[in-house]
C-alpha cells in the first residue's frame, strides 16, 4: 500500500508524524513524505523540518493520502498545487484522510461537502462554512474519508484504519508496540473538560490555530 502524507511550510508536526508512526508499522506499506517540491519544509514552529522526498508529481496515484493541518494550512487553500494534487489522487485512493485543520483543505476542496468530518475544535464553525457536516467525535468516517480531530487524534486515526486495512490484531500490535496508552496529567484536552476561561482564551486566541501555535 502506497501511502502519502502531505508537508507544507507551517504544517503541526504531530499531524504529519503521528500517522507516520502507525502507518509505518503496516506491513507491505510504503510510506511517503510529499510535497509541491522534494526538500525541507519547516513546521509551525520554524523548529522541526521534515523532508519530503518525493514531489507530488511523483506520487499521482497513492492509496492512502494523509493531509496534516497547522497554521500553513491557511496558505494551502484555495486553487494550487496541493489542490490539484489532493484531488487527482483522490480520484483512485483507498482512503482520503486528514488530520486536525487539515480537514478545512479537504472541504475546501469540495471533498467533504455534505459529509459528517471532525477538525480542530477551534476550526468547527469553519468547517461547517465549507460545506461538512461537524462532528465532535476524535475520529470521524464518510466513506472513504477519515478526518480526526485537533493534532493527536492523528494517532487514533490512523490505528482506526491500521484495523481496516490490516486488522484488528495488527492495528492492536502496532499500538503496544509504540505503548499508544493515554494517561494525560490534566483533564483539559478538549472544550468540554477544560476550565471555561482557558477555552476562552484560547478562543481569543485565533480561531483555528490550536495552543501554542
Amino acid at each position: 500500500m502506497q501511502i502519502a502524507i502531505a508537508l507544507f511550510d507551517g504544517f503541526a508536526a504531530l499531524d504529519a508524524v503521528g500517522p507516520y508512526q502507525v502507518f509505518s508499522h503496516l506491513p507491505g506499506a510504503q510510506v511517503s513524505f510529499v510535497a509541491e517540491r522534494a526538500g525541507m519544509l519547516a513546521d509551525d514552529r520554524a523548529m522541526l523540518r521534515l523532508g519530503a522526498d518525493a514531489a507530488f508529481a511523483e506520487v499521482p496515484a497513492p492509496d492512502l493520502v494523509v493531509i496534516p493541518g497547522g497554521p500553513g494550512q491557511s496558505g494551502q487553500m484555495g486553487d494550487g498545487p496541493l489542490r490539484e494534487w489532493l484531488l487527482a489522487a483522490d480520484r483512485t485512493s483507498q482512503f482520503t484522510t486528514s488530520v486536525c485543520t487539515g480537514a478545512l483543505i479537504l472541504a475546501d476542496a469540495g471533498l467533504l461537502a455534505g459529509r459528517r468530518a471532525t477538525t480542530h475544535w477551534l476550526a468547527m464553525d469553519e468547517l461547517a462554512r465549507l460545506g461538512a457536516v461537524p462532528v465532535t467525535e476524535r475520529v470521524v468516517q464518510d466513506g472513504k474519508y477519515v478526518t480526526g480531530a485537533g493534532v493527536s487524534a492523528g494517532l487514533d486515526m490512523a490505528l482506526t484504519l491500521a484495523g481496516q486495512i490490516a486488522g484488528d490484531e495488527v492495528a492492536q500490535s502496532i499500538q503496544l508496540g509504540i505503548e499508544y496508552d493515554p494517561q494525560p496529567p490534566y483533564q483539559a484536552g478538549s472544550p468540554a473538560k477544560a476550565p471555561e476561561q482557558m477555552v476562552r482564551r484560547q478562543r481569543e486566541l485565533s480561531r483555528f490555530t490550536p495552543a501554542g501555535q
